[in-house]
Parts: C-alpha cells; sequence; structure tokens
C-alpha cells in the first residue's frame, strides 16, 4: 500500500523523534493517563447520586470500590454535593456525565478546583456548575481523595497497559501520514484520559484554546477510532485553518450539507471546520485495511451524512502520498484543486441518509463558541508566525498583550514575542522575554520550550553553567514534550556550546 512506503519514509526520517512521541502516546509522559481531578469529580457525583449503568457489566471494578467506601464514611461534604448534584440535574444520564467531564477538563485540580479560565469565558455547560469547586475542594479533603487516587494507581497502570501498544501505533502511523514526526503543533495539546469511574460504553471529546481531549470510559472494546479521528483533528485543524481564505472562495459547497439530517450544527454553521472533518474521514478512510471497494463505499457513506468534501480529498490523497512536502505545506493545493462544477455535479445524484450512525459506543463531541479577545489574537499571531510574517506576528503578539490580564494567555504571547526575538538575532531581548514567560505560570509545552531557549541562548553567550541549569529544569519538567526533552539532553551533553577559540 502506498501509505505503509510513506510511513517507513518518514519514520526512518524522524525515527528518534517518532519513538520518542510513541513513548509519550503510552502514558510515560502523561499524553495517555488518569487524572486525578477527574478521578475526585467522578467519585464525588458517584457519591452524590450518579447511578448510570450501575447494573453493567463493562462497568470497571473499581467504581463499585469507590461508591462503597464513600458511603461506608457517611461524609458531611457529600451532603452538600448531593444537593448540588440534583439541583444541577440533566435530561440524561449523558448529559449528565458530559457536564462534570467539562468541568473537570476547565478546573486546575486538587486541592482548590479553581477555574482556569475566567468565568465569562466558560463554555455554557461549565458555567452552569458555579460553586461546585468549593464543595469538591472540602470532599477532596475530608474523604482523602488523594489517598484512594494513589491507591487506584494499579487499575490505572493496568487500563493504561491495555491502550498502550494500539495508541503508540495508531499515532506514529498518523504523523507519518501528515509528515509532522514529533506530532506537536505549536500552542496546542492533546491528551487522553481514561475515566474508570463512569459509567461504561462512553467517549467524550473537547477542543479548548487548542488543548484537545479524549475522555473514555470502561468499554470490552478499545475505543481506538475515536482516538484516532480525533488526534487527526488535532494535527489538521490547525493546518486546514491557514486555508481559510482559500476556502472561502468555495465556501458555497457548504450549502449542499445543510439538509444532512444527522450531522451535528457546527459543522453546518462552520465550512473550515466542516472542511477539516471531510480530510480527517478521508485520510482515515484512505488508511483503512479493508479492500478499496468497500473504501469507496465508506466515502460514499461520508459523503451522504453530510461530509461533503470527503470524495474530493479521497481522490486527491494519491497525489499527496507520491510528492514530499507535508500536510501543512500541501494542504493549499488540495483546495486550489476543488472544482466548483465538478462538485455541483456531484451533488445533483446526493441522497442523504435518513438513519443516525450507529456507534458501539455513546460519542458526546462538545465544540465550544470560536475564540474571541485575546485567544483569537495568539491563534492569528501563530499562524503569521508559522508563515515568518514576523513583523505582523509581532503586532499581534503585542495586541493579546493589551487585551488580557490572563497570565497564561500573557505567557503565550511573550512567548511568541521571544521566538520572534531569536529569529531577529537579539539574544538580549529573547533572554528577557523568555524569563517573562517563566514568571507567568505558562503551559507545559512553552515552559518547556522557554527553558530550552534559555539554554541554548547562554550556550551561545559562553556561559554554560547557566544553560546546564535551564536543560535539567526541562527535562524534570513535568508534561515536557518528548522533543523538548531531547533538545534539552543534546544541549546537556555540549551540543549547542560555542566552540572555544
Amino acid at each position: 500500500m502506498p501509505t505503509d512506503r510513506y510511513l517507513r519514509r518518514w519514520t526512518f526520517a524522524g525515527l528518534l523523534v517518532g519513538l520518542a512521541w510513541a513513548r509519550l502516546a503510552s502514558g510515560a509522559q502523561g499524553q495517555l493517563d488518569g487524572s486525578e481531578t477527574l478521578f475526585t469529580v467522578m467519585a464525588a457525583i458517584n457519591a452524590a447520586g450518579y447511578d448510570a449503568d450501575l447494573e453493567s457489566p463493562s462497568n470497571h471494578p473499581l467504581r463499585h470500590q469507590i461508591r462503597q467506601y464513600l458511603a461506608s464514611r457517611r461524609l458531611r461534604s457529600v451532603e452538600k454535593l448531593r444537593e448540588f448534584y440534583y439541583q444541577h440535574r440533566q435530561a440524561d444520564w449523558t448529559a449528565e456525565l458530559s457536564q462534570y467531564i467539562s468541568f473537570a477538563l476547565l478546573v486546575d485540580g486538587p486541592p482548590k478546583f479553581q477555574y482556569r479560565w475566567l468565568s465569562y469565558e466558560l463554555p455554557p455547560d461549565v458555567q452552569q456548575l458555579e460553586g461546585l469547586g468549593p464543595l469538591l475542594a472540602e470532599f477532596y479533603q475530608e474523604a482523602e481523595i488523594h489517598k484512594l487516587w494513589l491507591a487506584a494507581q494499579p487499575a490505572f497502570d493496568e487500563a493504561i497497559a491495555r491502550y498502550h501498544e494500539p495508541v503508540s501505533r495508531a499515532v506514529l502511523e498518523l504523523n507519518a501520514y501528515v509528515r509532522n514526526p514529533s506530532g506537536e503543533v505549536p500552542g496546542r495539546k492533546f491528551q487522553i484520559y481514561l475515566c474508570l469511574l463512569a459509567a461504561p460504553n462512553q467517549v467524550h471529546t473537547r477542543s479548548y484554546r487548542g488543548e484537545y481531549y479524549v475522555v473514555i470510559t470502561p468499554s470490552p472494546e478499545l475505543q481506538l477510532e475515536e482516538i484516532r479521528y480525533f488526534y487527526l483533528f488535532y494535527l489538521l485543524e490547525p493546518v486546514v485553518a491557514r486555508a481559510a481564505d482559500q476556502l472561502e472562495k468555495v465556501r458555497a459547497l457548504g450549502d449542499y450539507a445543510l439538509g444532512a439530517p444527522h450531522l451535528p450544527q457546527y459543522y453546518k454553521e462552520d465550512f473550515v471546520l466542516l472542511t477539516t472533518a471531510c480530510l480527517v474521514r478521508a485520510i482515515l478512510i484512505r488508511l483503512e485495511k479493508v479492500p478499496t471497494d468497500k473504501k469507496a463505499q465508506m466515502v460514499d457513506e461520508a459523503y451522504r451524512r453530510g461530509y461533503i468534501l470527503t470524495p474530493h480529498f479521497w481522490e486527491q490523497l494519491p497525489a499527496y502520498e507520491r510528492q514530499e512536502q507535508a500536510m501543512r505545506f500541501y494542504f493549499p493545493e488540495m483546495v486550489k484543486a476543488i472544482d466548483l462544477r465538478k462538485e455541483e455535479r456531484r451533488a445533483q445524484n446526493l441522497v442523504f441518509i435518513e438513519e443516525p450512525p450507529k456507534p458501539t459506543v455513546r460519542r458526546v463531541e462538545i465544540r465550544p463558541p470560536e475564540p474571541v479577545g485575546a485567544e483569537k489574537t495568539l491563534q492569528e499571531a501563530e499562524q503569521l508566525y508559522s508563515k515568518r510574517e514576523l513583523s505582523a506576528a509581532k503586532e499581534k503578539f503585542k495586541a493579546a498583550l493589551e487585551q488580557t490580564r490572563d497570565t497564561t494567555l500573557r505567557a503565550r504571547a511573550y512567548y511568541g514575542l521571544a521566538r520572534i526575538a531569536v529569529l531577529e538575532n537579539d539574544p538580549e531581548l529573547a533572554v528577557q522575554l523568555f524569563q517573562r514567560v517563566l514568571e507567568l505560570a505558562p503551559p507545559p509545552m512553552e515552559k518547556a520550550w522557554s527553558l530550552v531557549y534559555l539554554g541554548r541562548l547562554h550556550d551561545v553567550a559562553g556561559e554554560p553553567d547557566k544553560a546546564d541549569e535551564f536543560y535539567r529544569q526541562a527535562l524534570e519538567l513535568e508534561g515536557a514534550s518528548e522533543k523538548a526533552r531531547e533538545m534539552a539532553r543534546q544541549g546537556l551533553a555540549g551540543a549547542f556550546r560555542r566552540k572555544r577559540e
């Protein structure tokens, strides 16, 4: 198959990086993991009245064990949680769980469970849970949840081990196909959480400010297709977004999707997002190990469910595979190749599938509103930076600083300005700006790379002791990417040291 050939090429070209990412995907660095915050939230709602699918044999035994233990403690904090829980009931068990997963992903965790965003920036399903944080903080202390979390680690280790190899293999294959061996996307992160205390057979996905989450509850079968789909979305959404101006010329094709009865509304309202979904589906079908006629049927089904550009991308992928560019550079050619007349003729025979898809698990995908304010400005700045339009990017990063007092967003803005200073050969300014990033509690990716950059800048300045200290901090940082760690290891080995005269 052509995809095997390109997998071999790109894993060979980026062998060390690719294998490092495979280790990341295994959970060694947290990309596939449990979450103490999510564990606490799930323990709390189980104690408070969340009884969904209790009799299902697919439940993890840990759920019943935690419920029995908490019930035996007769905790005062549970009474308050129970009152809160019943005041925030939803129409069905899936929606019930969904809101608490969203909450867990947007708080900073124990011991305070405070929001990571300003309240007005939170999505609606999280805003309605205002007041839950202090209740969880009390519950966390009284129930000694941290001890329970530590005691539960063997169960999580076993569940992670079950996903270890398949996820590593899937991630490596997708990285190779789009020719991004590191799997890193500037300003974005991808995280899989296993949620053992929730009702079984569910997959919840979220995309928040460039943070992509997949939350998987217990199930007899591995939920690899959901992981592959959302991971590819993480890799490709910024690629498609950069071609938004080109896509505007064929936006009218999105009208053909409006009548699809089961296409999610957010795809009908956002043509760029719909285009991303079509590209993702085309690639995943291309990688399926089934006969060609079966793949053709899968493309047709995607088309008849409203993913109206899937056939076009399916037809373009062989040409992509034959050339050398990565998808992020080649994608504009695929957009340029869209023939409006051809697609209009194709649509004349379009008959949508009326029956809803029949997934083996309950799938919940929530996409919050488009970013606004500083978040939007930062995304625009990163796009300009990736095109090396440094002057325009610099103005955008500065504008973001004026738009927000949020320390995380300001850290990202200073990180952008610092990288520009490096490219403009202004090491003194770069050092100042990277130091400013570190003062503002940046996300792990920005923090790790700031430490690596500072190490290299001090190496170039002939200050190896200072450089080594920054490299060591990068290696010890929880959540640092493997690529950043590799650069730090190279730094400690002297790879970037200024040669003595």
